[in-house]
């Protein structure tokens, strides 16, 4: 499987790790970490050597309770950081946002791809990728950040997510998107409960085909925590099993705050799938 991220192709016959890159003072487990835009290239570089695949850039938080920032505000944390990857880089770059303007500045300071939690469903998001021939990945929630995660129900979770996403890689194709430059996104954590969450997990196949690949993020979340009792700092080994396991099921792109260590897992989980590795 291949995904076209503008001019250049991820293959993804073997998974890959989307490195983490949170240029925010509030993100849950590494705000304020690359604040400034120097320690935040030097990490992303350190990422690449590590092995990641693709640099996710967020200028927003979007963890439970988030609030939101100004769209200027946004755009001075993510656009000096991607004019400086796009120059040192050797690595797909994403910017993870919402925001309009802010894909579109993105994207011409030399981003490839578009990680949007609210699936490009604000006014003129969906157009702004088009325009620019960008990959887009669309990530299922419910409400926003500082309300997601009051009493979120559903009847069925794994119908309601896939039919939310199906809908989505639809509105993409429609608005001229390519199929091969679609991800999707169960949204691990975002307006779900614990059990939801398992329940997605236990059936990521379920959407390995709705027309891309499958990008999950589960590293250091909530729900690594409650399994292992580990605060998030300490979450790195149950992540990287996780992310070993979500590959058995079917994910191509992992989303991880350490790389190194969800590379070796990811490595590990093709060997014994009889996967390629190298």
């Amino acid at each position: 499987m291949l995904l076209r991220c503008r001019s250049r192709t991820l293959d993804l016959a073997r998974p890959c790790v989307m490195g983490i890159l949170n240029v925010t003072p509030d993100s849950f487990s590494d705000g304020g970490l690359h604040s400034d835009r120097d320690r935040a290239v030097e990490a992303a570089l350190r990422m690449v050597d590590e092995g990641a695949a693709i640099i996710d850039v967020g200028g927003e938080s979007t963890r439970p309770g988030a609030t939101p920032v100004a769209t200027s505000e946004e755009l001075d944390r993510v656009v000096p950081v991607i004019e400086a990857l796009a120059r040192h880089a050797d690595a797909v770059l994403s910017v993870d946002t919402s925001q309009p303007e802010v894909v579109k500045a993105a994207l011409q300071a030399g981003a490839h791809m578009v990680n949007d939690v609210r699936a490009l469903r604000r006014p003129g998001a969906l157009a702004a990728a088009a325009a620019h021939d960008a990959a887009v990945c669309v990530m299922h929630m419910v409400g926003e950040p500082s309300t997601m995660q009051v009493d979120p129900r559903y009847d069925d979770v794994v119908h309601e997510v896939r039919e939310f996403l199906g809908a989505r890689v639809r509105a993409c194709r429609e608005a001229g998107i390519r199929a091969d430059s679609i991800c999707v996104d169960p949204g691990i954590g975002f307006a779900k409960t614990a059990q939801h969450n398992l329940e997605l997990l236990r059936n990521l196949r379920s959407f390995t085909d709705l027309g891309g690949p499958l990008l999950v993020g589960v590293s250091r979340k909530s729900l690594v925590g409650m399994i292992t009792g580990r605060p998030a700092a300490d979450r790195t080994v149950g992540s990287a099993t996780m992310a070993a396991l979500c590959v058995e099921r079917g994910a191509s792109i992992l989303r991880a705050h350490d790389v190194a260590a969800t590379v070796d897992a990811i490595k590990v989980a093709t060997a014994l799938l009889g996967q390629r590795s190298d």
